[in-house]
């Protein structure tokens, strides 16, 4: 199996939106579409899909046109989609049914959802005091974290084949996004393409080999993400002395990005910078504790490539 995407563009009058998107995904695994707000990156989601028309462009599954009417196709929006006055068992079985998901199945891929995703007193909630049975909660009776657990459990009812996850972990406890997680790891062994959109950069780091940056809707940034972070050499250099080594490090012409009680953050233009200065803080009566190189981060970069037209402007 595989996805490819071609040349997507969408405008609106005068204005592009998505200016000519590609990737493809030749094996099952997790693929990272970034961008500020406003890059493009719903509105890639929503063509890739087929909910919004393409001005240009293909997206083929195997080869062929992707129709999520055909296709195993599973969609966690940024916005949710839940019927607040329905139960949430009304709910998930109305959903396997417009996936033509048959009853038996839906009931037994419900039941191991509710238990996975923790949410087993709300479908099926213990009778109280002299009630024999208590009756299944609505959708407005939760909190927003749990229907979005709702939420992810009507888009893997289905046992999607192609799985897209637009910010699924946005307004989530830390206990809540460890679960989301787990669940996107599940989904990963279990050799689904899993496209994610998402503005918490460690967890992109976390789960995906290939990215797009987008801005203003192009992309700026595309490829491996580590052979996008080596391509940027190891530049951050975090140091740690016995004592004050300000003057050291401005007189090597290094930037200290972050100075803390703990240790510096710096930033050299290049290994042979970085060597000098590690030479320098050796000679130095302060005691080297500690000099690591390191790679930028992913936020590092984003950051980077998502803003610089606006900070020339």
């Amino acid at each position: 199996m595989s996805l490819e995407v071609t040349g997507l563009t969408k405008k609106y009058g005068g204005k592009t939106v998505v200016n000519g998107i590609s990737f493809s995904m030749d094996r099952p695994g997790v693929f990272a579409l970034l961008g500020t707000n406003g890059a493009g990156k719903t509105t890639s989601i929503r063509m890739i899909l087929g909910m919004l028309a393409k001005d240009a462009g293909t997206v083929e599954w195997n080869g062929k046109p992707l129709d999520p009417l055909k296709i195993n196709v599973g969609y966690l929006a940024e916005e949710r989609g839940l019927y607040p006055k329905y139960t949430l068992i009304d709910q998930i079985m109305y959903f396997a049914k417009l996936k033509n998901v048959d009853k038996a199945t839906a009931q037994k891929r419900m039941d191991y959802w509710v238990k996975r995703l923790e949410l087993e007193e709300y479908f099926y909630p213990k009778p109280v005091g002299k009630k024999k049975v208590s009756k299944p909660m609505k959708a407005e009776q939760l909190s927003k974290g749990n229907q979005q657990k709702v939420q992810l459990m009507a888009a893997l009812i289905s046992n999607p084949e192609l799985i897209v996850l637009d910010e699924p972990l946005s307004g989530l406890d830390p206990v809540n996004s460890d679960l989301f997680k787990s669940v996107i790891r599940e989904l990963q062994k279990d050799g689904r393409y899993i496209i994610l959109s998402s503005h918490q950069m460690e967890v992109i780091e976390e789960f995906c080999e290939d990215i797009i940056i987008m801005k203003h809707g192009s992309p700026v940034v595309q490829g491996n993400l580590n052979e996008i972070k080596k391509s940027y050499g190891r530049r951050n250099v975090f140091v740690k002395c016995e004592g004050d080594v300000d003057d050291i490090i401005r007189r090597v012409g290094v930037e200290i990005v972050e100075k803390t009680p703990e240790e510096y953050r710096l930033r050299v233009t290049d290994d042979a910078q970085a060597q000098r200065l590690l030479r320098e803080l050796s000679d130095a009566p302060a005691t080297v504790v500690r000099f690591e190189m390191r790679e930028p981060s992913l936020h590092e970069i984003f950051v980077e490539k998502a803003t610089d037209e606006e900070s020339e402007a």
